[in-house]
């Protein structure tokens, strides 16, 4: 079947809450990936960081059917030989003393909060039903209705009423703001470290320090959601770690399975964990035995494979090349590791133009609302792969 009368089927029977570049992808290998037609492309999305270890990754691939061939779902009923490890193994590795897996990103988001509200509660001693936690502008953390409900961003919240009550909105990077925001029945501060979907908005270099201290003075938990900046994206494993800190939970999910398999977790302490009881909370497939065993090979391939190291030292370089275009339609680059922005100036061009570009190009990308592109390439990339993109990219700027 020929590409168009595949985006046909898709347009009429599935609904319309994505608007993807018309690109129909039949096979992808490391930071490559090839359309129905045979074309290739290189992934400067990385499928929003879920795929930092590259396309169909072989040791990935072998962990997956070494699993499949033994068992695949147990549901938690019963215990599993693979999820103990991964436990032990995300204990090792982050020092949280605890680790609730999901699938989804926006399941462990909700987690999350259902821990933060419940601690509130029990050992804070915040009145029943009264926990309040403090988001951000330009936050982005799923699609849920509870997720939604703190959103800023009024087309995820148009038409999708009534919200979910108990959350109050900081400015980002604002800590005067964050200040106003807390009050008595304050239990939580819910923040990305580097937010990801409002456009790689990097907040200034003590501020997550001063979040730190605020929250520890008030007894506020500190909660990262880390899923798009964590595993090596931003230059560290973990981009809260940019500024010496250790927040109280953090939220991961995309890159734990490196593109195999939806798996996400909470991570948190014993105090903020133990809040639950048989029956509280729970998901069919969460921890099953090969998103398990996935995610403990992926979690392997991020630090033999020296995943941040790449990131940091390419990420540095590229975002210095992309600094030196000359287009008067640009107002910032930015990025932090491996995951850049070029922000264009509100009325001029659209973001999604340059995208369909630089996919004419061989170059796939995405625009973050309608003045941004991001950059996220896998972090396995290359050098020589990283120069490929970067004169696509300066190419199409250019010819603009």
């Amino acid at each position: 079947m020929n590409e168009k009368k595949l985006i046909e089927i898709e347009e009429k029977y599935g609904a319309h809450n994505y608007k993807p570049l018309d690109i129909v992808i039949k096979k992808g290998k490391g930071v490559w990936v090839w359309d129905i037609n045979g074309k290739k492309y290189m992934d400067f999305l990385a499928a929003y960081s879920a795929l930092n270890q590259g396309h169909c990754h072989p040791r990935l691939l072998n962990a997956a059917v070494k699993q499949m061939n033994k068992v695949t779902l147990t549901s938690r009923a019963f215990r599993n030989d693979q999820l103990p490890l991964l436990y032990l193994e995300l204990h090792k590795l982050t020092g949280f003393d605890k680790i609730l897996p999901m699938n989804s990103g926006a399941e462990a988001v909700e987690t999350a909060i259902k821990a933060i509200r419940k601690w509130a509660f029990v050992k804070k001693g915040i009145p029943e039903n009264k926990a309040e936690v403090v988001a951000f502008t330009n936050n982005f953390h799923g699609r849920t209705i509870t997720i939604i409900s703190f959103s800023t961003d009024q087309q995820y919240r148009k038409g999708f009423g009534p919200f979910t009550s108990g959350f109050k909105i900081a400015e980002y990077n604002n800590l005067n703001s964050l200040k106003k925001a807390i009050n008595r029945n304050t239990a939580a501060v819910l923040m990305e470290p580097v937010q990801g979907e409002a456009g790689v908005i990097i907040p200034d270099k003590d501020y997550l320090k001063s979040v730190r201290e605020i929250c520890s003075k008030q007894k506020i938990l500190m909660i990262l959601d880390e899923i798009q900046s964590g595993f090596g994206r931003t230059g560290k494993l973990f981009a809260y770690q940019h500024s010496g800190i250790k927040p109280d939970g953090i939220i991961i999910g995309k890159a734990l399975a490196g593109g195999f398999y939806p798996v996400s977790a909470f991570l948190t302490s014993k105090e903020v964990m133990d809040v639950f009881n048989p029956g509280d909370h729970g998901s069919t497939f969460g921890g099953n035995p090969l998103a398990a065993a996935l995610a403990r090979e992926a979690l392997k391939i991020i630090k033999e494979e020296k995943l941040p190291e790449n990131a940091a030292k390419l990420g540095k370089y590229a975002l210095a090349r992309l600094k030196e275009i000359k287009n008067s339609n640009i107002k910032e680059v930015r990025g932090i590791g491996l995951w850049l922005a070029i922000e264009l100036k509100k009325g001029g061009t659209v973001a999604r133009k340059y995208c369909e570009k630089l996919k004419d190009q061989g170059l796939l990308c995405k625009e973050a609302h309608e003045y941004i592109i991001r950059f996220a390439p896998p972090l396995i990339i290359t050098k020589k792969e990283l120069d490929w993109a970067l004169k696509k990219i300066e190419l199409c700027f250019a010819s603009a």
